[in-house]
C-alpha cells in the first residue's frame, strides 16, 4: 500500500513541502485560500498524517500499554474495561497485551510497548522474578507506570490493591462459623504479596477463633489448577471439610471435580471463591465468592496513570487499597 506524502501533495499543486507543512499545522503566514486548497487536495488524494512521524516531533504516542497474566476469567477485562473509560475521556489509546502467566514473556511485552513509544504502562504481573530490574530501570528513567492487583513489594510506583487481608479474613470466618475446622487454604503464586496478604488473613480468622489452620496449598489462577488439585486430593483420600480457593476459576474446577467423584456440596466439602466472576451466581450449587470492584481497579489505575503523565516526570508514588464485599451463596452454607 503506498501512502500519499506532503510531497506528493506539494508537486501535485506545484508549491513547496514547507507550504503544505504550514497548512496541515495551520500556521499564520499562510493565506486563507491557500491553506483551503491544499486541504482539499489532501482529502481527495487520500492523505493521512503520519503517526510515527507525529510521535516523533511531538514525544507523545497517546497510547498506554496495559500488560495483564491471563484473559481466562473475566476479572482482567473487566479491569481494562474501566481504565479504558477513563484513559478515552483524554484521548488515550490502549494496547492490550496478555503474558500467559509468563514472567518472561511479561517482560517482552513490556520492552515491546516501551520500544514503541507508549506514554506510559498498567501492569498486574505474572509473578515475581527476574521482571523486577527491568521494571526498576523504568521508574529510574522516569516512565509513567501503575501496577494493580498482582504489584511488586520494593518497586517504587503506585499501585492500585484490592484489601486481601481483610476479605480472606472474613471468608475464612464465614467458613468457621458454619461449624467448619477443616479448611484448605489455595493461593496463589507464593512470592505474590496478595498471596501473601490472603495467607494472613486466612491465619489470624484461625487464631481468632482459636482453631488450629489447615493445609496450604501454593498453585496457579486456573481452572486447570483447581482440577489438579481435588484430583490429587481425592486420590490421596485427604478430603477437608472446607475450600478458600484462590480465586472463582480455581473453585469452579474443583466444583467439578468433586461433584463428579459423588461428593456433595457443602456438605461433604464447602468451597469459596475469590474475584466473583460471572459464573459464580450461575453454577450449581452457586459459589460463595469475594467480590473486587475490578472496573473501579482499573479507572483508579488510570488515574494514577494520567497524574503522572500531567506531572511530567514529579511522582509521589500512592497505594490505593479497594475494598470489597462477601457474596454468600449455596455452595458455603450448610442448612440445618
Amino acid at each position: 500500500m503506498k501512502y500519499v506524502t506532503i510531497k506528493d501533495i506539494a508537486k501535485e499543486l506545484n508549491v513547496a513541502v514547507s507550504t503544505v507543512s504550514r497548512a496541515f499545522n495551520d500556521k499564520y503566514d499562510i493565506k486563507p485560500e491557500t491553506r483551503e486548497r491544499i486541504l482539499k487536495k489532501a482529502s481527495e488524494m487520500g492523505y493521512r498524517p503520519n503517526p510515527i512521524a507525529r510521535k516523533l516531533v511531538q514525544q507523545r504516542s497517546y497510547n498506554i500499554g496495559i500488560i495483564i497474566p491471563e484473559f481466562e476469567n473475566s476479572f482482567f477485562p473487566q479491569v481494562i474495561m474501566g481504565a479504558q473509560e477513563i484513559l478515552y475521556q483524554h484521548n488515550y489509546q490502549v494496547l492490550i497485551m496478555q503474558s500467559n502467566e509468563s514472567i518472561d514473556l511479561e517482560i517482552r511485552n513490556a520492552k515491546t510497548l516501551v520500544d514503541n513509544m507508549v506514554d506510559g504502562l498498567i501492569i498486574s504481573l505474572s509473578g515475581v522474578g527476574n521482571n523486577l530490574p527491568y521494571y526498576e530501570e523504568l521508574t529510574e528513567k522516569k516512565m509513567p507506570l501503575v501496577f494493580f492487583n498482582r504489584v511488586p513489594e520494593n518497586i517504587e510506583a503506585s499501585k492500585v490493591v484490592f484489601d486481601d487481608y481483610k476479605w480472606a479474613f472474613f471468608a475464612t470466618e464465614h467458613l468457621i462459623h458454619q461449624g467448619f475446622k477443616d479448611i484448605l487454604f489455595i493461593s496463589g503464586a507464593d512470592d505474590l504479596i496478595l498471596s501473601k496478604n490472603r495467607r494472613r488473613g486466612y491465619d489470624d480468622a484461625h487464631k481468632k477463633h482459636r482453631i488450629p489452620t489447615g493445609k496450604k496449598i501454593n498453585c496457579g489462577f486456573s481452572m486447570k489448577d483447581g482440577v489438579q488439585i481435588a484430583e490429587n486430593l481425592i486420590s490421596q483420600n485427604n478430603i477437608p471439610k472446607a475450600v478458600l480457593a484462590a480465586n472463582d476459576a480455581c473453585a469452579i474446577g474443583m466444583i467439578r471435580v468433586f461433584k463428579d467423584s459423588g461428593f456433595k456440596i457443602p456438605e461433604d466439602i464447602a468451597i469459596v471463591g475469590f474475584s466473583e466472576t460471572k459464573m459464580a451466581a450461575h453454577i450449581s450449587p452457586t459459589l460463595t465468592s469475594v467480590e473486587q470492584p475490578t472496573y473501579e481497579m482499573g479507572k483508579a489505575a488510570a488515574q494514577l496513570l494520567l497524574e503522572q503523565l500531567q506531572n511530567k516526570g514529579i511522582h509521589i508514588p500512592q497505594t490505593i487499597v479497594l475494598n470489597g464485599r462477601l457474596n454468600v451463596r449455596e455452595s458455603s452454607v450448610v442448612l440445618s
